[in-house]
């Protein structure tokens, strides 16, 4: 698919993958199994790993998860970073334990002394650094100031601490700064993409919710901001599964017109000319078509008006009519099918036409 134009960022590399410098967006999630368990969170980095998640990060909440974590980082199919809170000098140990990169929160790190040790670690250890900014954990001296609105004081945290990591000479830089509410992800991440054009950015609307809810505010704020060329690697965050960002990610990517994995979708609402139960047909092909791993476009229609007609753009299809389906390949009628065997048949066709799916 056609990469669209997107600001163009210095590159960094987490592990194999490249961020930024025009490399394509990249799709991360994050662990939810305890990182001292590492034959659960292997697991899970595999089924995460098989959805088309290529960065994952796992939480490192205290010195105990350390070993884990340095399992983890020997035998995960994907790059690992470790995620930092309060104790800096995690950080320091993660570079040292196989940690493709670390990400640190501004608003709890501490001291800029603090910061350095870990700039240094980083160093050291030939890795990038996410500087991982929050509207829910702002440094008090930032959170407090009343002559900024809360974008202001997003952006104003990244940029002193981007401004900080360059004065030392550290450029390998990785910057987000998320909120939970869209109009705020907007305003921010549009105003770094203004104040530092160079930096790549992490781009997601954190806390965004469960699974309908969280997809929807994901969708529109990080949707919006790729389509302006902003943004280099995403995270949708969502109280699910994290199979589940990891697949919303890939169909926010393919409705973009940036990345496909999988094939797509296409179906239409149905209305009282619809003689099948189409909303169960286009679930199970819907289902069938999570295990193909060819980014065609296959379309299930309600009745001929809205057939081949309205989906002749897609690769493959089937029309519904009263006990049958017509096929049809490229808009080109192919042959007709009994209702019960429409599914199937659909699939005999695309496994027969599409042999790598």
């Amino acid at each position: 698919m056609a990469e669209a134009v997107r600001n163009l960022t210095h590159q960094v590399h987490v592990g194999n993958v490249p961020v930024g410098g025009g490399a394509p967006v990249s799709v991360q999630s994050m662990c939810t199994t305890p990182t001292s368990d590492p034959e659960m969170t292997l697991a899970q980095i595999q089924r995460l790993a098989d959805e088309g998640c290529e960065i994952i990060r796992v939480a490192i909440p205290n010195a105990g998860a350390l070993d884990g974590f340095e399992e983890i980082c020997r035998r995960s199919p994907l790059p690992v970073i470790a995620d930092i809170h309060f104790d800096h000098k995690l950080a320091i140990e993660a570079a040292k334990r196989g940690a493709a990169a670390f990400r640190i929160n501004p608003g709890n790190i501490g001291s800029w002394e603090r910061v350095d040790a870990t700039i240094d670690a980083a160093g050291e250890a030939g890795i990038p650094i996410r500087i991982g900014v929050n509207a829910g954990s702002l440094a008090k001296e930032v959170d407090e100031r009343q002559d900024l609105t809360l974008p202001e004081k997003l952006v104003a945290s990244s940029v002193s601490f981007v401004k900080h990591f360059e004065d030392r000479g550290f450029t390998d830089i990785v910057l987000s700064a998320k909120a939970h509410d869209v109009p705020t992800t907007l305003a921010t991440y549009r105003a770094l993409s203004r104040e530092l054009p160079h930096i790549p950015l992490h781009v997601g609307v954190t806390e965004a919710g469960t699974l309908r809810q969280g997809t929807v505010k994901n969708s529109v704020g990080v949707g919006i901001l790729l389509e302006e060329g902003i943004g280099d690697t995403i995270r949708l965050s969502l109280t699910a599964e994290p199979e589940e960002e990891v697949r919303v990610a890939w169909e926010l990517l393919a409705a973009l017109g940036m990345r496909r994995l999988h094939p797509e979708l296409v179906s239409c609402p149905t209305c009282g000319r619809c003689q099948v139960d189409l909303i169960k047909i286009a679930n199970e092909v819907e289902e069938r078509l999570q295990k193909t791993k060819a980014p065609i476009s296959v379309a299930v229609m309600g009745c001929i008006v809205n057939g081949p007609g309205e989906a002749k753009s897609c690769d493959i299809g089937i029309a519904s009519g009263k006990g049958q389906g017509l096929l049809f390949v490229n808009g080109e009628p192919l042959r007709k099918v009994p209702e019960d065997g429409m599914v199937d048949a659909l699939f005999d066709e695309i496994h027969v036409r599409y042999p790598e799916a």
